[in-house]
């Protein structure tokens, strides 16, 4: 299953205590203070990284502890530092302090990493505390305790292109149309429960990556239906299409388009005033000539031109696959 978003409780290692100890040797009558310091409590940090995709290797363990620091021990030997951890996640994951809800880093890059729970300083052996006036110090710190916080996890997948539209729009039939992805496609809504992304290839030197996620139904910013969950994945693309079933006798093009602009603006008005192009689907099954003819006059109103195209013939997928390598990468082919 796709797991996107959850909480961690993090526990970073206690410093270890410094030690209070004399020297006792022979022919070293005042041999003075030699306590050590104690070692630093291991710290957690995220990292990001691209052999993940979904937050699914932290489904069943929520629970961290780094490593406590040693104590310090006589003859100055200093405590041993506690073991760090690091936790990998994909890129595209926003990490928050789950009690105040500050962003503590969005991880976009490979490698890009952020401490979320530091470890505590180690004390000071008596050793430290020597001077002049007190040749015989005979106290030593405690280790400071390591930071403990819970944070939330949300991944937001990193795509160029998001898919929009209603239910059995054609949304997973065109990603397995132009990608190596595979989608499960049925005649039936709903056969997309999590989102899916596949690499566009345009010419054989640049590509791009589009990003399906579940159908919206109206409705869908209150909670009806899948898609709204997986809304956050397309907000990092940089556009939209929506797809509109040309072929769907009970509903006509210009309501399947205003249910669709509805929900992306409840949802979000970064989502809503992203570029968009309408992309009328399933042309081969299509019956009646009006409902063509009033969607391209729907797009041209719009200042687009219409884009049209069917799954199951690809009539119009490689255009369309070029207008986006234009639009994207300036290397499309007309």
């Amino acid at each position: 299953m796709f797991l996107d978003h959850l909480t961690l409780h993090l526990e970073a290692g206690h410093g270890g205590a410094g030690a209070c100890s004399f020297r006792r040797e022979k022919f070293a009558e005042r041999g003075g203070p030699d306590g050590g310091d104690g070692g630093v409590g291991g710290s957690i940090a995220i990292r990001a990284t691209r052999t993940l995709n979904t937050l699914n290797p932290y489904r069943n363990q929520r629970n961290f502890a780094a490593g406590r620091g040693g104590n310090g021990e006589g003859s100055l030997r200093h405590g041993t530092d506690g073991a760090s951890i690091t936790l990998e996640v994909p890129l595209g994951t926003v990490v928050r302090d789950a009690f105040t809800g500050e962003v503590l880093a969005e991880l976009m890059e490979p490698g890009q990493t952020v401490t979320v729970a530091r470890g505590g300083r180690g004390g000071l052996g008596n050793n430290n505390f020597k001077s002049s006036t007190n040749r015989t110090p005979r106290h030593a710190q405690p280790g400071e305790d390591g930071e403990i916080r819970d944070v939330d996890l949300e991944l937001k997948l990193i795509a160029d292109v998001g898919l929009a539209g209603l239910p059995n729009a054609g949304k997973s039939t065109l990603v397995s149309r132009v990608s190596a992805a595979r989608p499960k496609i049925a005649d039936y809504p709903f056969t997309t429960l999590e989102p899916q992304l596949g690499v566009v290839d345009v010419d054989g030197v640049n590509s791009f990556v589009i990003a399906d996620i579940p159908g919206l139904i109206e409705g869908a910013a209150g909670g009806a239906g899948l898609g709204v969950q997986f809304l956050r994945h397309v907000e990092r693309t940089r556009m939209l299409l929506h797809l509109v079933d040309l072929s769907d006798p009970m509903l006509e093009p210009e309501e399947a388009i205003a249910v669709i602009e509805k929900e992306l603006a409840a949802f979000s008005a970064v989502l809503a005033a992203k570029p968009r192009w309408l992309v009328g689907t399933k042309l081969d099954a299509l019956q009646d000539p009006d409902r063509r003819s009033r969607f391209e006059a729907l797009c041209r109103a719009r200042g687009q031109e219409p884009i049209l195209l069917s799954g199951v013939t690809g009539e119009g997928i490689r255009t369309l696959v070029y207008k986006l390598g234009d639009a994207l990468l300036g290397s499309g082919r007309a």
